[in-house]
């Protein structure tokens, strides 16, 4: 029994001496995988050093770390996640509620400028509407007076000028019994055609022209026509300018003698003159003259056979005679901007515009003390002098142009959109002013001149080398 128990001591002994010798052996194989290898020293190998103590414990440190990871994955862990989602359910929640009131704000938002959008283009479609039937409205004819003793040749029966009936100008009269719808009697009708001897048995009594209406066409302006192109300027010079005719011409000029100025450079002084209308189109002029003083901008004018314009940098005007060639009067328009201090929004040094209607002669311009706002005045066409002045609310440099019809200013929106429209109307009879809407085309795209052609009844327009002219339209002159 003792020798038994020896043996087993001894082996203890031995096995853990054997233990405290043992190395760990750690390195890659062939493949690159890690390899560890145990190796006990045995009685002969006792001189190998010992190594494998700092990997064991690193081995034990490894063991720990993940056995503590699996114990918090199986258990003590579950309960901490599971408390911070419930920490963290009420702020998403609240974000989540946040976020949907922000989603149905902006679908309401959305809804709303949707309908916005539909009710703009119903009015859009309705003004378009408008302008249609405006522009397909008939001008108002006016039926000229037939003598009843006329007597109509079967080569020269009247028609009333623009109408579409050849007889609507025609009366009947009461035969000498009184019946006052009885046809028309006048042996001269007789010699008509037969297919205009049926229709006098229709034609009705229709009262003759109010002789008592102002005749002049100064109503308000109602349209203004498509533009109808003359001529193309030669160079580059004829950019901007300025062309006109005289509504009272005088000797050696004739009426339908037209006038261009090219305004482009710092030598502005050539006045050509051509025969009339065909003459500028092909482009011969008959006259040309040299002013003695340079031109400023495209403001210029002509009346009663003179030539009316700004000198360049200044705010002195000029009346240049057609006749002699010769200045004839020269006067500063008092405090009148000038060489871009109030120019329209297209620029060009426009500070004075001079224009020519009904009423006279006026000058278009600002000062100083007018803070910039358009201010009118009707000119005396010999001396100059201010007769009279309105300053309206109407900031020149947010206006392409303007021009004066029966003494009632109009605005241009725009030089160079292809269709704007003439925005703004100022009454000097009445000192008021209104916002307008009539259609205007630029063709071309850069409107640097438009006035009114009182020889013509239409506008004159400059448009980026292009002279044009648009008919006009205006409405019936409202009573006193």
């Amino acid at each position: 029994m003792f020798l038994l128990l020896l043996l087993c001591m001894c082996g203890l002994v031995l096995r853990g001496d054997a233990q405290d010798r043992a190395a760990l052996w750690r390195g890659n194989d062939r493949s690159g995988r890690c390899q560890y290898t145990f190796n006990v020293p045995s009685p002969t190998e006792a001189s190998c050093p010992q190594t494998g103590g700092p990997e064991v414990e690193g081995l034990n440190a490894r063991l720990s770390l993940l056995e503590v990871l699996v114990s918090k994955l199986t258990g003590g862990g579950t309960g901490g996640s599971q408390g911070a989602a419930a920490r963290a359910q009420p702020g998403l929640q609240e974000a989540l509620n946040r976020v949907t009131g922000e989603r149905n704000l902006l679908q309401g938002e959305k809804e709303r400028l949707g309908q916005e959008l539909e009710g703009l283009q119903r009015r859009m479609e309705e003004m378009r509407r408008e302008t249609e039937r405006l522009r397909n409205r008939p001008c108002p004819l006016q039926t000229p007076v037939v003598p009843p003793s006329l007597s109509v040749q079967d080569s020269g029966l009247m028609r009333p000028v623009g109408g579409p009936n050849p007889m609507s100008n025609l009366m009947t009269r009461p035969d000498r019994q009184g019946d006052s719808s009885s046809s028309l009697r006048d042996s001269a009708w007789q010699y008509g055609r037969p297919g205009f001897q049926e229709l006098k048995a229709e034609v009705t009594e229709v009262p003759a022209p109010d002789t008592s209406e102002d005749n002049t066409g100064c109503g308000e302006l109602v349209s203004v026509g498509e533009p109808v192109t003359h001529r193309k300027a030669d160079n580059i010079a004829g950019k901007y300018g300025v062309w006109m005719q005289d509504p009272e011409a005088v000797s050696p000029y004739g009426p339908n003698m037209v006038w261009r100025i090219d305004t482009i450079g710092s030598d502005v002084r050539q006045l050509f003159g051509y025969d009339d209308m065909e003459q500028l189109s092909k482009g011969f002029p008959s006259k040309v003259l040299l002013l003695p003083e340079l031109v400023e901008s495209t403001g210029a004018t002509l009346y009663r056979g003179s030539l009316y314009y700004q000198r360049r940098r200044s705010r002195s005007l000029i009346r240049f005679d057609l006749a002699s060639e010769s200045i004839a009067t020269r006067r500063d328009l008092p405090h009148a901007g000038f060489h871009g201090q109030f120019p329209y929004s297209w620029g060009g040094y426009t500070d004075i515009d001079l224009s020519v209607d009904q009423q006279g002669l006026w000058a278009v311009y600002s000062s100083s003390k007018a803070k910039g706002a358009i201010v009118i005045s009707l000119l005396d066409p010999h001396s100059l002098e201010v007769k009279r002045s309105w300053e309206t609310n109407i900031r020149k440099n947010s206006v392409a142009n303007s021009f004066i019809i029966c003494g009632k200013l109009y605005t241009v929106a725009s030089y160079t959109a292809p269709d704007t429209i003439i925005n703004y109307m100022y009454d000097t009879k009445t000192s008021q002013g209104k916002s307008m809407a009539i259609p205007f085309r630029n063709r071309y795209r850069y409107n640097s001149m438009i006035d009114y052609n009182l020889a013509q009844r239409k506008l004159f327009a400059w448009d980026n080398f292009h002279m044009v002219s648009y008919d006009l339209r205006l409405g019936h002159q409202q009573a006193n």
